[in-house]
C-alpha cells in the first residue's frame, strides 16, 4: 500500500496502548497515517477534541514523522475524500466489533473509501477506552 494515505479515526478518550499499537502497525503499511479525533455527538468525551489531539500527539514517538493527528466534526469518509485518503484503518477486538465494523465498511466503500481491519493484539484486547475511563473515575471517587 505504498504511496498511500490512511485515516485511523476514533474518539480516543483516552488514547490507549492498543490505539498506539494500531498506529505503529499501520504506519508501516501506509506512507502516511492521520489519527483522526472524531467529534461524535453520541459520546460525551472527557475533553474537547483539540485537547485530546494534543494528548494523542504527545503519546506518539516524535520520530514517527509519517503520522499526523487531526480533528474532524463531520463524516470520516468526507474527511478522507477531502484529504485524498484511500483507506480507513480500524481495530477489531471482538466478533461484536467486527459486525459493527462491517456495516461501517460497507457504507464507506460505497463512498469510495476502503477499510483495513487490524486485529487487536491479544495482550491489549482487554483494555478499552471505556474501561480506562471507568477505572479512572473509580480511582478519583
Amino acid at each position: 500500500m505504498r504511496g498511500s494515505l490512511a485515516v485511523y479515526p476514533g474518539t480516543f478518550d483516552p488514547f490507549t496502548p492498543g490505539h498506539r499499537d494500531l498506529v505503529a502497525r499501520a504506519r508501516v503499511m501506509f506512507d502516511w497515517i492521520i489519527v483522526l479525533l472524531a467529534v461524535n455527538a453520541d459520546k460525551q468525551p472527557t475533553a474537547e477534541a483539540t485537547a485530546r489531539a494534543v494528548r494523542v500527539r504527545d503519546a506518539l514517538p516524535a520520530d514517527w514523522d509519517n503520522v499526523e493527528v487531526d480533528t474532524c466534526a463531520g463524516l470520516t469518509a468526507a474527511y478522507c475524500l477531502r484529504r485524498g485518503a484511500t483507506a480507513i484503518v480500524r481495530g477489531v477486538r471482538t466478533a461484536a466489533d467486527l459486525h459493527y465494523e462491517q456495516q461501517l465498511a460497507a457504507m464507506n466503500e460505497r463512498l469510495g473509501i476502503q477499510t483495513v481491519w487490524l486485529p487487536t493484539r491479544p495482550q491489549l484486547a482487554a483494555t478499552s477506552s471505556t474501561a480506562v475511563r471507568a477505572y479512572r473515575s473509580a480511582q478519583s471517587a
